[in-house]
């Protein structure tokens, strides 16, 4: 069975991590698979948005512990766990495309910094967020200390790294580390519903906000300008800008192709 599984409906690819019997615990074979898979979604032009989710009771227990102990043991590892690891988190935070993480069960160290790679984070009620690296004595590793901070307020984070404590969906969506906590029966379809408006959208415009929002806490407010104006004569030259124009003139919703 595969430890990645791809299904795609119309312009929506969701990607599942398929390791429920680890709860998705990211090994060295699942974070090549992933990065890989990502960067094949991110040229394929049919694909407008995309889910990121987990098989099984989880959405990510985080690094496979089993296999990391397994290879220190045996001596020198065939992979770099934690430079795979980042490669695939950039991989994934810098998709083009609009990412929501679906999130029911465990979404853990590791899995947790997978998930804020993802622009939006759909939960269940009964999902458990931590921030596991310091019960392991060790610090994060895949970016979550430049993640949290930009989702939470500062000193939320660190009290969130620093004790490991478990939050449950209802107290993650309250601290902003997830867009929404939902029952677990309407996690599927809330999910469904915003992957179709994000892939109805103008797609190379969303893009290029993408591209703008991550520069934008490290440039001046001048260079920023710069940059958009730059993505805006992008956005002018594509079909979808100019049936924007036409449907405003025409007083009609607009009906967007992705190019």
């Amino acid at each position: 069975m595969s430890i990645l599984k791809l299904e795609c409906r119309g312009p929506v690819a969701t990607v599942i991590l398929n390791r429920p019997e680890s709860r998705n615990a990211l090994n060295v074979a699942l974070l090549l698979e992933l990065r890989t898979c990502f960067e094949s979604l991110d040229l394929e032009p049919d694909v407008r948005a995309i889910v990121l989710a987990g098989a099984g009771p989880g959405f990510c227990a985080g690094a496979d512990v089993k296999e990391w102990a397994a290879e220190k043991e045996q001596g020198a590892p065939a992979h770099d766990w934690v430079a795979e690891a980042i490669a695939m988190m950039r991989t994934v935070r810098n998709c083009s495309r609009p990412v929501i993480a679906r999130i029911d069960g465990a979404c853990v160290g590791a899995g947790l910094d997978l998930a804020l790679c993802c622009d939006f984070r759909y939960a269940s009620e009964r999902a458990k967020f931590m921030c596991s690296y310091t019960h392991l004595g060790y610090n994060p590793d895949a970016g979550g200390t430049w993640l949290l901070p930009r989702v939470l307020r500062l000193q939320t984070a660190r009290r969130f790294i620093y004790t490991g404590e478990l939050w449950l969906g209802t107290r993650a969506a309250a601290e902003g580390l997830v867009d929404v906590a939902l029952p677990a029966e309407g996690l599927d379809a809330a999910v469904e519903e915003f992957a179709g408006q994000l892939a109805s959208g103008p797609t190379r415009a969303i893009a290029e906000s993408k591209r703008l929002l991550a520069v934008t806490y490290q440039n001046d407010f001048e260079t920023q300008l710069a940059l958009e104006q730059a993505a805006g004569l992008r956005c002018a030259a594509t079909a979808d800008h100019r049936e924007a124009l036409a449907a405003a003139n025409e007083r009609r919703a607009p009906t967007f192709r992705g190019h």
